[in-house]
């Protein structure tokens, strides 16, 4: 049974623009504007958002309605008026003035009209945009440069250029019931997992909150679930060759106006790990970088609390790797020196980013004039824990994706508090707690350390080494695809 509307448009121009204004804040509001027009002898009323409006069209489609003769709408006044007068491509019409108040706040034009029951909607929106530049977190040598941008149509226009599938499919929501924010399910429907589909609808349908104030992270929170788990369950992506190639594996990827990042989920520990410059190049190059950069994300993880570990347990090192370990202590324990400086270079990282680009250079000289030389001969630090935490900096930084580098920087920590407590048993117990923890993580429902827990050969195969396209001609079985073939 159909809802009731709880505010009809009336037949009385009059009582919907009342309405209307007063939704509207017309007049508390300098941007909200009402014009009261005149059209074929009918009283009309416009209502838009100055800035979300193309003018060109609007003065186009009124200049038309002006040449109207008095009595051209007598009959059949909304049929020719959608079908006839307005020649545009996106006009619809609603009998609930509510919507009409949220589809305004949207960008869209209202035309109110004295003695209709509807109201018609002229969608000649648009947004102040900036053009589809190359993510910078996501850079590569050779590939598209284009990146997806703050503007939803754009993301969504970017998205169908790479797949011409007439099964894509772009499902929209209204998300916040203040901010009204505009989200966009896309997945390819012979390909993606039903199951899943509903499953990420009726997550994002059941978000119940005003607003969505910091857009794909705040959607990301109310559908993971997990909000004291550092590792992300979702992939951030703001390339869109990057979201098609998911897309194409049987993925689910969500879009949300007012950002440049989608969330491509479900995803696991490995795809965190993947870069498109892999498959830019040749496979075999794209395996050796694969290879380099998996070494760099379990140096940033391990090496730290590794080194530490011989560092106060020499014994523990055969003879030939005696000359590991600090030659000369410092002045402060080994366990102060590591959180010291862990906590300058997070410090370090917060000042360059609100630092602007003119004085990046001079904060990264006196960075290492602070944290290098002067804090070595005063004995604040040693050379061997500025060169270890230096290496797993590196590797913190090779990490392609900015959220699984900061879970992993605090693993890092973790196990180094374990080390410094237990010592060798503590690393041990540490590193079985991460693997567990891991281990009992799900993305919507796909365990995460997939496909090594559970183990699949051939998938665990394609996630360390980069295999050539023609041989990857299965999509991922944990994703249980209805078109496994690729």
């Amino acid at each position: 049974m159909a809802e009731k509307t709880k505010h009809p448009v009336h037949e009385n121009l009059k009582e919907n623009i009342a309405y209307i204004r007063e939704e509207l804040g017309v007049d508390k509001s300098f941007d909200v504007i009402q014009l009261d027009v005149e059209y074929a002898g009918r009283d009309m009323a416009l209502f838009l958002v100055d800035g979300f409006v193309k003018d060109d069209i609007m003065l186009y489609i009124m200049q038309l309605l002006a040449k109207l003769e008095p009595g051209a709408l007598e009959v059949d006044t909304l049929k020719k008026l959608v079908k006839t007068y307005i020649p545009y491509v996106e006009v619809e019409t609603t009998n609930d003035l509510d919507k009409v108040v949220d589809m305004v706040l949207a960008g869209p034009t209202a035309l109110a009209v004295d003695g209709l029951t509807e109201v018609i909607l002229i969608d000649a929106r648009t947004y102040p945009v900036r053009g589809p530049q190359e993510p910078d977190t996501e850079r590569v040598v050779r590939g598209a440069r284009d990146g997806f941008v703050e503007t939803l149509v754009f993301n969504t226009s970017l998205t169908r250029r790479r797949i011409r599938d007439r099964t894509l499919r772009m499902e929209y929501l209204q998300v916040g019931r203040r901010s009204q924010t505009d989200v966009v399910i896309c997945y390819i429907e012979d390909i993606a997992d039903p199951e899943m589909v509903e499953k990420v609808k009726k997550s994002i349908s059941k978000i119940d909150t005003d607003g969505l104030p910091m857009a794909e992270k705040t959607i990301e929170e109310f559908i993971s679930g997990q909000h004291w788990n550092p590792f992300p369950t979702v992939r951030y992506t703001e390339r869109p060759d990057t979201a098609a190639t998911h897309l194409y594996e049987g993925h689910v990827c969500i879009i949300v106006d007012g950002s440049p990042s989608v969330l491509i989920t479900p995803t696991t520990f490995w795809h965190h790990l993947q870069h498109a410059e892999e498959y830019r190049n040749k496979p075999l190059v794209g395996a050796y970088l694969r290879m380099v950069r998996f070494l760099a994300v379990w140096s940033s993880l391990f090496l730290l609390p590794l080194w530490y570990l011989f560092a106060v347990k020499p014994e523990l090192l055969p003879k030939s790797m005696s000359f590991i370990g600090p030659n000369d202590p410092g002045e402060i324990s080994l366990f102060l020196q590591f959180f010291l400086i862990e906590i300058g270079i997070d410090v370090l990282r917060m000042a360059a980013i609100h630092t602007p680009t003119s004085l990046a250079t001079a904060l990264g000289l006196v960075a290492a004039l602070m944290i290098g030389q002067v804090a070595v001969e005063v004995g604040l630090l040693t050379n061997e824990v500025i060169l270890y935490l230096a290496i797993a900096a590196i590797g913190t930084f090779a990490t392609p994706s900015y959220e699984m580098s900061l879970a992993n920087r605090l693993v890092r920590i973790f196990l180094l508090i374990m080390t410094a407590a237990f010592q060798l048993y503590g690393f041990l117990i540490g590193i079985v707690l991460f693997i567990i923890f891991l281990a009992r993580m799900k993305s919507f429902g796909v365990p995460y350390l997939w496909p090594f827990i559970p183990f699949n050969p051939r998938a665990f195969r394609d996630v360390l080494i980069r295999s050539p396209i023609p041989l990857k001609n299965r999509r991922p079985r944990i994703l249980k695809p209805q078109d496994p073939d690729r």
